[in-house]
């Protein structure tokens, strides 16, 4: 006995032939050379079951990733569905075979058994509806290509009916009766779960498989897909595929023996107690006899004739805010499906979608900075809403709004990254006004930093030579008039990705926070730093964990080792200072954006009040405003390195200003307009600069390269003239367009905020 009383292993002793071969002197025979069937499968099956479940599983996922690249080729789709068939029965008798694995049947002990079950479990579920929603999208193709062969077509999806039964018979030979008994009670739960819908908005079909309604129509939904595309049906009984998303519980479900027609034909013509939909009184005795022979006839043909419903319709406003709304959640539900391919190979966590607030910003400029500055007008047209001449002092109207706050993001800790076959090509944090149900303000985006020895934590606002780059800059302001005691900011993590396999590009949201800004006594909160634990999800999604793996331990000290863990960002909650609240007070009511950038929005609300309200002089005069920096502003917005270098060169420009210039606003704002001229306008215009590319690094590097040499020649001759002038520089021909301001176009694309 050695060591506190632990008793030390004793060699285990060889074969005797080997020990006397040994003593004899002998050479030690060779080890034999492993035959070909001793492969990875057969480790695992000396391991365990569950190994090997796992292997075939990674086995699958190269597989899909294959079929997913020659989906790509036309010529090769063909096989691709031959493919999709046999590897779907695969991976549904793997499952099969998983359901029935136990932890008894393994040789060693695995600790966390039934969480790694349930986690090959996901992973080969998710497969198989992929794999299945894959084969139903090609054999759409195939159908289409051969409706000029009816015979052809008709063999194919008889064999499709086919290899379906085989599969059936061939894992209901597998199973025992008592597998029968289940699959009843399982049809019997389907029946039961199946419910009735009332849209919410009207959707056009796009496909042929779709199915498009109206507002306030009533759908039965007889199939729940994962992708977010469900199986409905109408009154009419006609069935296709319908967005989640525009879909409500309707207040009665259907348990079976409830029709659509039943619903639609209700007392008064009602659809699911909807107001304004409804029918004349005297004509219920002759729609309830209706339904009733409709009945009858449903139950011997078990289908809905189509008959015409004498349903009113609520007319609809729909305005371009819903509009953009509704089609940033088609593209999210769109977009689904790259994201389960994804989560099902894990190469993300559980918590990880789609990026909700990157879906707004692209479509649009609704909830873009540029349409947030614009002047809104009042009901009459005839006045703006939010922007004022003030006589005394001959500028903008000083406006006081309900929130007016600033904060620091300091970092994000223990952010999850993506699997190998994603590389990260940005990290970044897009934050807004919220209230749980809608967007309020324009949504801002900070890039975040990282370093190579620690990749789960985020840093803000790097030090920097020269002036820091407002698109790092992490020192924020909020301004709402929003009454509601329900708003806070909503932080969303990003990450902008490209997959290694097939090139896909997109955005993922890595969890999402909510800072509430009043208590439940609606009072305001306290400025200090917050720690906010990170949701999964999306921000309509409530419960969801970034990453449920890392919250299931066993005992409770790994427990606590988990909270530990818990994705987090750290933000700090400030005051404005008195300097800086008066120039928010120059700005819009509601925004916000980097305090960096402050002083050059004072400067352009101030030019678009003496543009709209002092030099008109009528003002119902609609007529265009010939001025460059209001016309070409917002699109200067869009483009943060070119703002940086106006930035750079107010700063050097207002560093010679004396005391008493620097006191008067018609000299500064003279003075920004000849800057503007000389440093960002050029840049706009120039066709030497490349587009702008986001998450593009060779790009970018261009970019700043280029906008250095031109601020540095600027510099040097004294003013942008020289590089106007010069054969080395190219810009865009001129066009009036460009430098006429239209007030009214720019307020019919801005937002109207509530």
């Amino acid at each position: 006995y050695a060591h506190g009383g632990a008793r030390l292993p004793r060699r285990r002793p060889g074969p005797p032939g080997r020990r006397a071969a040994v003593e004899a002197g002998g050479r030690r025979a060779a080890t034999p050379a492993p035959q070909p069937g001793c492969d990875r499968a057969a480790m695992a099956l000396r391991k365990g079951p569950l190994r090997s479940v796992q292997l075939a599983t990674d086995s699958f996922q190269n597989q899909v990733d294959a079929l997913l690249k020659e989906v790509k080729q036309p010529e090769k789709r063909e096989k691709a569905y031959e493919r999709c068939i046999q590897l779907k029965r695969s991976v549904d008798e793997t499952l099969a075979t998983l359901f029935k694995l136990k932890k008894t049947n393994e040789l060693v002990l695995i600790n966390n058994y039934d969480q790694r079950k349930r986690a090959e479990e996901r992973r080969l579920t998710g497969m198989s509806e992929l794999i299945g929603e894959l084969a139903r999208r090609l054999d759409k193709e195939r159908t289409k290509e051969k409706m000029d062969d009816p015979d052809k077509t008709t063999q194919s999806q008889t064999n499709v009916v086919k290899q379906g039964k085989m599969g059936s018979v061939k894992d209901g030979d597998e199973e025992e009766n008592e597998d029968d008994d289940e699959d009843e009670a399982e049809e019997s739960d389907e029946q039961d779960n199946i419910q009735l819908f009332i849209t919410i908005s009207g959707f056009v079909a796009q496909e042929e498989s779709d199915l498009a309604f109206k507002k306030g129509e009533v759908l039965r939904i007889l199939n729940k897909r994962f992708d977010g595309w469900w199986l409905g049906e109408n009154a009419h009984g006609k069935k296709g595929l319908v967005p989640k998303t525009y879909l409500q519980v309707h207040k009665q479900h259907s348990k079976g023996s409830i029709k659509v027609a039943d619903v639609l034909k209700g007392e008064g013509g009602s659809v699911g107690g909807v107001g304004g939909v409804g029918g004349d009184d005297g004509d219920d005795g002759d729609e309830d006899d209706d339904s009733d022979e409709e009945d009858e006839s449903d139950e011997d043909n078990e289908e809905v004739e189509d008959e015409p419903h004498s349903v009113k319709e609520v007319p609809e406003v729909r305005s371009e805010k819903s509009q953009l709304h509704r089609m940033a959640v088609k593209k999210i539900v769109s977009e689904i499906s790259a994201t389960e391919v994804l989560k099902t190979t894990g190469n993300i966590p559980e918590g990880f979608r789609a990026s909700t607030l990157a879906q707004l910003l692209e479509d649009g400029n609704e909830f873009h900075m540029s349409s947030y500055l614009q002047p809104k007008l009042t009901q009459s047209k005839l006045f703006f809403q939010d922007l004022h001449w003030d006589k005394e002092h001959g500028g903008v109207r000083p406006r006081e709004t309900h929130i007016s706050l600033r904060f620091t993001l300091w970092s994000g800790r223990m952010i999850p990254l993506p699997g190998p076959a994603v590389h990260v090509l940005s990290r970044q944090i897009r934050f807004c006004l919220f209230d749980g149900e809608r967007v309020l303000s324009n949504i801002h985006t900070i890039r975040a930093t990282w370093q190579m020895k620690n990749p789960k934590t985020w840093n803000f606002s790097p030090r920097v030579t020269g002036i820091l780059p407002s698109l790092l800059n992490a020192d924020c302001f909020v301004r709402s008039k929003s009454q509601s005691s329900h708003i806070g900011i909503l932080f969303e993590l990003g990450v902008t990705y490209i997959r290694t396999s097939t090139g896909h590009q997109g955005e993922l949201s890595c969890g999402w926070a909510f800072l509430k800004l009043f208590s439940a006594t609606h009072d305001a909160i306290s400025h200090r730093t917050y720690e906010l634990v990170l949701n999964g999800g999306t921000p309509y999604e409530k419960g969801l964990e970034v990453d449920p793996m890392v919250s299931k331990r066993v005992t409770r000290f790994e427990q606590l080792l988990a909270s530990r863990k818990q994705p987090k960002l750290l933000v700090k909650l400030k005051s404005p200072t008195g300097h800086m609240r008066n120039l928010l007070n120059l700005l819009p009511e509601t925004l916000v954006g980097p305090i960096c950038c402050i002083r050059l929005l004072t400067f352009y609300r101030q030019l678009l009040a003496d543009a709209l309200l002092k030099d008109r002089s009528n003002v119902q005069n609609a007529d265009l405003i010939s001025n460059p920096v209001l016309a070409t502003f917002p699109e200067l917005l869009e483009q943060t390195d070119i703002l940086d270098a106006l930035r750079s060169a107010w700063s050097e420009k207002e560093v010679t200003l004396s005391r008493s210039e620097k006191r008067d606003a018609a000299f500064l704002k003279n003075l920004f307009i000849q800057v503007y001229h000389d440093s960002a306008y050029p840049l706009l215009r120039s066709t030497t600069l490349p587009a702008n590319r986001w998450a593009d690094e060779d790009v970018e590097i261009c970019r700043w390269k280029a906008i250095a040499d031109f601020l540095q020649e600027s510099r040097k001759t004294n003013g942008s003239l020289f590089s106007l002038l010069s054969p080395e520089h190219a810009y865009q021909v001129f066009d009036i367009s460009e430098i006429s301001y239209d007030f009214l176009g720019m307020n019919r694309n801005a937002v109207i905020v509530d």
